[in-house]
């Protein structure tokens, strides 16, 4: 039978347009102005490119992809679909949410739109989940209530190398800034809730990578333990420009400190998030499986 409900996402999921070609997925890529032009990831936008540009010192922020384009791709989609699941950014961290929810409603529920306060991996199952919902013949308000209700259903933690691109971002003080850069202070940052946030400040990498894994440990001894007793939780790792030493380094240590028996690989994070966190990030959480 064919699959009545269609589901949609952004490339902050980490999902590109071709990638979703392949699992059934609708994706709109999400804009980022580098020096007064607009790029989009995974289309004009390669991951090389954008940080040679970062690298150079050029100007860049991300945008919510633009209301025209949003409604050509549903208009689009709900032409061989009856509903469509819409899975954004998490609404804390951009407009795209707002804006899509307030389009959607001239469209007599046939357009859902999801805030589950989620971003790069746990985004991306977030799709997952969806689709699997989107097989068993469920409707797209169904798929949504059951999606927001498991917002809270993933953690994640990311250590940043420098604080300059946050302090861009207006998201620390620049003395802070310059002051972390002199200490050799590394900040740990989550974005499991709907919002960016430091959760803790530390002096050198080792340490930092060593409060993401006990952060991350207490949230899945805490708040997940259920899903985590009931295996209905798996550890992701994820990472910006990095080395490919530390990328195999980071990946052995989270599978070891955490008795992992199961594989895991780093996924590059996104480059909306690389926009405001910089290279040179490490990243660990779980999610709903």
């Amino acid at each position: 039978m064919k699959r009545t409900v269609a589901v949609m996402t952004d490339s902050n999921s980490g999902i590109s347009v071709e990638e979703g070609k392949k699992m059934g997925v609708y994706v709109i890529p999400m804009p980022i102005n580098i020096d007064g032009k607009v790029y989009y990831e995974g289309l004009d936008l390669s991951q090389d490119y954008f940080y040679q540009r970062m690298a150079a010192g050029a100007e860049m922020f991300t945008s919510q992809p633009s209301p025209a384009d949003t409604l050509e791709l549903w208009n689009r989609i709900l032409r061989g679909y009856d509903q469509l699941v819409y899975i954004p950014m998490s609404a804390g961290l951009s407009s795209t949410y707002a804006t899509a929810r307030m389009m959607a409603d001239d469209y007599q529920g046939r357009v859902q739109v999801v805030d589950n306060r989620r971003i790069s991996v746990t985004q991306y199952h977030a799709v997952l989940d969806a689709l699997a919902m989107a097989e068993q013949g469920m409707d797209a308000a169904s798929i949504r209530r059951t999606l927001e209700e498991q917002a809270a259903d993933a953690s994640i933690f990311l250590m940043v190398d420098t604080l300059k691109y946050l302090r861009r971002g207006g998201r620390v003080s620049g003395v802070e800034a310059f002051a972390g850069t002199m200490l050799n202070i590394k900040p740990v940052l989550t974005i499991a809730g709907d919002k960016l946030e430091a959760v803790g400040k530390v002096r050198g990498a080792k340490a930092a990578r060593q409060m993401m894994l006990e952060k991350l440990r207490a949230d899945m001894e805490g708040r997940l333990k259920a899903l985590h007793d009931s295996g209905h939780l798996q550890v992701k790792i994820a990472c910006s420009r990095v080395t490919d030493e530390l990328r195999e380094e980071w990946v052995d240590q989270v599978q070891q400190y955490f008795y992992l028996d199961y594989s895991v690989e780093c996924a590059d994070l996104t480059l909306s998030v690389a926009c405001h966190t910089g290279p040179g990030v490490l990243g660990v959480g779980a999610v709903r499986v």
